[in-house]
């Protein structure tokens, strides 16, 4: 069985880069459909695919594009939300280049799609089975997958700055662990990587409203950290995104050493590029019952502050 919404939701809410406001709903959609974002502003050329080769520019956020030109950006954390979920099909109409940011996690996402409901629909569950190690590294930055039987995320950073430090979490991904663990973890930076980037024109929307932001050992955003290691979750929030562009659930054990949105694709282009590093199965109930979102509910969602 697949998965889709009972009915649309629509967010309002600023670019982290452009700055600009945006609208953008998310619509139920057909049995084998997928996930595509439509640039409502540019025509009947505005369809993009949610697919890893989509993917061109990787560097602060994940964005993809079509052959006219169309792109959308920052969409990792929308993604994160639907694989999160458990939802396989989806239009998302969207009115301007760049997801809005919200609080700079996939919470208020989530929120929306219990509270709308997810329906079940007539149609095959199939997912990507890793077979063998595939490994992509970037100076110290690793990105690996290797196999297991469900979706396992194991996340390592290590920044100088005291408020973030050398966090590492491991976290089985079957059913609601997306939402109960890592829904709520917003992305950070450092004040002087703000700075950095305003004077380039990036991060224009971007505040302490919707980013933790640090220096040194301060936590530069009021009411603090909603976890202790809030970095290392949001970074897995992140990669739960980018893999929810290999176009199914990834049956396989995801490990990231420093890793970002560009290395990520890098990973998934090396497991497409290699016949035989994994193959397309069809989901038994088994399988089914431990993929990301199944049996999630309203009650996994955590308390925000």
């Amino acid at each position: 069985m697949q998965t889709t919404l009972k009915r649309a939701v629509t967010f309002t809410g600023i670019g982290l880069h452009s700055g600009e406001t945006v609208t953008m709903t998310v619509a139920p959609a057909p049995v084998d459909f997928g996930i595509w974002f439509n640039r409502v502003d540019l025509g009947d050329k505005g369809l993009i695919p949610a697919l890893w080769n989509a993917v061109g520019e990787a560097r602060l956020c994940t964005k993809i594009s079509n052959e006219h030109g169309a792109i959308v950006g920052t969409i990792e954390h929308i993604m994160a939300a639907i694989a999160g979920c458990g939802i396989q099909n989806a239009l998302i109409d969207i009115d301007g280049p760049e997801v809005p940011v919200m609080d700079g996690s996939s919470a208020e996402f989530v929120t929306e799609f219990l509270a709308a409901g997810l329906i079940k629909e007539d149609g095959a569950q199939y997912a990507i089975e890793v077979l063998k190690p595939v490994e992509v590294q970037t100076g110290d930055a690793i990105a690996r997958l290797s196999p297991a039987a469900n979706l396992e995320i194991d996340f390592h950073i290590d920044f100088t700055d005291a408020a973030i430090g050398r966090q590492d979490k491991v976290l089985n991904m079957a059913n609601g662990t997306f939402v109960r663990e890592l829904c709520d973890s917003r992305t950070f930076c450092r004040q002087r990587d703000v700075d950095a980037m305003r004077a380039n024109g990036l991060a224009l929307g971007g505040s302490t409203d919707n980013a933790v932001v640090v220096e040194g050992s301060d936590v530069l955003t009021p009411g603090g950290l909603r976890h202790r290691d809030e970095a290392v979750r949001h970074k897995m929030l992140d990669a739960l995104g980018d893999l929810a562009l290999a176009g199914a659930p990834i049956l396989g054990r995801y490990e990231g050493h420093r890793a970002g949105h560009a290395l990520t694709n890098k990973l998934l282009r090396a497991l497409f590029g290699d016949d035989t590093a994994y193959r397309i199965v069809k989901c038994d109930d088994t399988q089914a019952s431990r993929l990301p979102g199944v049996g999630v509910h309203a009650g996994d969602l955590p308390q925000l502050a």
